[in-house]
Formats: structure tokens, sequence, C-alpha cells
């Protein structure tokens, strides 16, 4: 009986290891977690001024698991539009330490309107409309990447 409750614990164990490294932080993927539970997006990462200007335009889609991370290299004030972008987009505007300081739902497809984020942002993560708001995404979340100052991130890698 030990023998077999000894082996069921070195699998739950396992188990858990391998769970823990799937969440491990990668330059592709964003891990976002809050009262709501946690999620993973696959991102695209857009850390040069060029990148940061095309963004997400001019895409007929984007699959529901995906995103852009915006990476600005100090914190800023922030403001996008929606010049040529086809799909609406919620828009977490970021801290430096990778707490959500506002969420932007339903960004309006094609809209020249500025829509500020904020004061002291270095992050922005775009994923579909709607989406925040379905899965209960809100200010205070807090995004797990390598881009963000490891030494004072809410959820270090």
């Amino acid at each position: 009986m030990y023998a077999m409750l000894s082996r069921t614990f070195s699998i739950l164990v396992l188990c858990v290891v391998g769970q823990v490294a799937l969440a491990q932080c990668s330059d592709e993927t964003v891990w976002i977690r809050g009262d709501f539970g946690s999620a993973r997006f696959n991102v695209e990462i857009a850390d040069t001024n060029r990148d940061r200007a095309v963004g997400l335009m001019n895409r007929p889609s984007m699959p529901s698991s995906e995103g852009m991370l915006f990476v600005y290299p100090r914190p800023q004030s922030l403001s996008f539009w929606m010049r040529n972008t086809l799909i609406p987009l919620d828009m977490l505007f970021v801290d430096p330490t990778g707490v959500v300081a506002k969420v932007h739902h339903e960004a309006v497809p094609l809209d020249e309107t500025p829509i500020p984020g904020g004061d002291g942002l270095t992050h922005v993560l775009e994923i579909n409309g709607g989406l925040a708001r379905s899965m209960g995404i809100a200010e205070g979340a807090q995004l797990r990447h390598p881009s963000f100052d490891q030494d004072i991130a809410a959820w270090p890698c």
C-alpha cells in the first residue's frame, strides 16, 4: 500500500512540476492572472518604432488565443488609435510591474479617435474585442512576460 501511495504521490509531483514548466516565460507567450483565474495568449511582439506603428493594421482576423504585445523602453503616456485596423480590439494598458492600469473594451475598427491609456505605462496588450469582458480581465490583473523588469515585476518569471 505504501509503495502504491508513494508512486501516486510521485506521479502527482511530476504532473505539478510539468504544469509549472509549461507556465514558464517565453517571448511568444503572455500569461494573465487576476480574480477571473488565469489565461495565456500567444503574442507577436511590437518593440520597435516600425512594429509599433504597424501593429495589427490590415488584418482581417486574429485567433482568439492570440494578441500583440507592444513594449516600450521606458514608462510613458500611451495613447492608441485604430487607423487601418479591421478588427475590434480590447487594449490592456500595463505599468512597468506588469499590472493592468486600464482596459479599453472593444475599440472600433478604423476609428482614428485617440484612446488614452494613462501615464507611466510600458506595455499594451491587444486582444480580440470583447475577450477581456467575457473572461473577466480587469484593471489590477497581472501580466507575466520576460519583457518586464523581473526585479520589480508583480508576477516575475
